[in-house]
């Protein structure tokens, strides 16, 4: 049996198999579940400006970059 001819077929029957098994193992009562936190809002000021960050060097001069 050439497996390479036969891949599409392999690939779609392990999709079906593991798509099988989620189901059959999902959790069936809502006490298992445990609920998400509830998410806080945080609500901006529209005045407040972003923080900026400027990084200013020197560059290498050659001899810099050949000690390196």
């Amino acid at each position: 049996m050439n497996i390479a001819k036969n891949m599409e077929i392999i690939f779609v029957a392990a999709t079906v198999i593991a798509g099988a098994t989620t189901f059959a193992t999902a959790a069936d009562e809502y006490d298992a579940v445990v609920a998400a936190p509830v998410a806080k809002v945080v609500v901006l000021d529209k005045a407040a400006t972003m923080p900026t960050v400027t990084v200013t060097a020197k560059r290498l001069t050659a001899a810099e970059k050949a000690a390196l």
